[in-house]
């Protein structure tokens, strides 16, 4: 029973695309992919679904590892492993990939002039490898930006609706909407990072040309940067000479190399950038939203105390004018009670003055102080 569960926990569906587009169905286990692109298993560990490991784009020796979000694959110079391909959210990218990958130029690889002086056609000019990371990459961006929109839509009128009435109700869900979103910002914070670690390095991103990288291996000759007759120059500067000119050269390389997949990158780091805008947006929406809601709290609150402050002078005074009625109240034998008897009204008018009179006083004095409100 617990082979069967390992050896399911192993297998995984994968799809397997080429450059014609053309999709086969893989039911391996992770031993036949690592064979088969040559992966290290550190590097397929970050593609389980089962782990929790953040976005990444890898360049290796022969493959690019790709892990955004659901989307995870693997890129090779001529075809692409993708994981999970009946899930709801990887059908679409699975077609749109059989769609975008094949070049409708022909099979003719273009050359680096034509690649430099760009045109219409420039999207099909990108390598295999630029393609399939230009279909991930438009994918997770495309993803999250609708779900972003989809939390705009929900977020914007219960924000609205708790500021006309705070109840229970519109703060739980507001409270839910808020987890959603940190959540979300924090997604894409993942995916921009990356890209943006991506673009801050031209080694990194020369790693992921592997067109150039096997060419460079069918090709010996090219990964000498120098002539033979530098290599064989008398001169003991030229070691030095022949160095420097190599790592020139190499630099130059590095540049020309990743110039089209810094482009490629940058228009998708701007429109990750904008979707974290919006989500920034979203959240400055929600602290204002808050900050009012606290300000209409306290508004509330000092009505309360202002409430509380009359309802305690008035009982303060009228405990003075029940004293009053006390003392005369009290059956203890007086002799100036008797034949007095016209006093009692003049008595109950007098307190009841008395008392009023230092009610309204007190409320004087607070709205003076500013204490209550006016």
């Amino acid at each position: 029973m617990e082979l069967q569960l390992k050896k399911t926990a192993l297998s995984r569906s994968w799809i397997l695309l080429d450059k014609d587009g053309t999709g086969t169905i893989l039911d391996v286990d992770k031993y036949a992919i690592m064979r088969m692109v040559e992966i290290h298993a550190r590097d397929l560990r970050i593609l389980d679904p089962l782990l929790s490991y953040p976005s990444a784009i890898l360049g290796r020796e022969k493959v690019i590892v790709l892990n955004l979000e659901h989307i995870k694959a693997i890129i090779t110079a001529q075809e692409v492993l993708l994981r999970d391909p009946m899930d709801d959210d990887i059908l679409p990218i699975v077609e749109e990939f059989r769609r975008r990958l094949p070049k409708s130029t022909g099979d003719e690889e273009p050359s680096a002039q034509d690649r430099e002086g760009g045109g219409e056609g420039q999207d099909n000019e990108f390598p295999f490898e630029f393609r399939a990371l230009e279909v991930a990459l438009e994918a997770i961006c495309s993803f999250l930006d609708a779900r972003t929109i989809e939390l705009e839509t929900a977020a914007y009128p219960a924000l609205d609706e708790l500021t006309s009435q705070i109840s229970s109700r519109n703060l739980d869900r507001v409270r839910k909407l808020k987890s959603a979103m940190t959540r979300l910002t924090n997604r894409v914070q993942k995916i921009r990072d990356e890209l943006e670690n991506l673009l801050d390095d031209d080694d990194d991103m020369a790693d992921l040309y592997l067109s150039k990288k096997l060419a460079n291996l069918s090709s010996p000759a090219s990964s000498f940067g120098a002539p033979n007759w530098l290599l064989s120059s008398p001169n003991p500067d030229s070691k030095i000479h022949r160095s420097s000119k190599a790592s020139t050269a190499t630099s130059v390389q590095v540049e020309n190399d990743v110039e089209d997949l810094e482009m490629l990158l940058e228009a998708y780091f701007t429109q990750i950038d904008g979707t974290l805008n919006k989500l920034n947006t979203l959240r400055e929406y929600i602290d204002d939203t808050e900050d009012y809601i606290n300000i209409q709290l306290d508004s509330h609150r000092n009505q309360l105390i202002q409430l509380e402050l009359f309802l305690s002078s008035g009982t303060v005074c009228l405990s003075i004018y029940s004293l009053v009625g006390a003392i005369f109240g009290m059956n203890i034998p007086y002799t100036w009670k008797d034949g007095h008897g016209y006093m009692f009204k003049w008595v109950v008018m007098l307190g009841g003055m008395v008392s009023a009179s230092l009610f309204l006083s007190i409320v004087t004095y607070a709205r003076r102080k500013g204490l209550v409100g006016s």
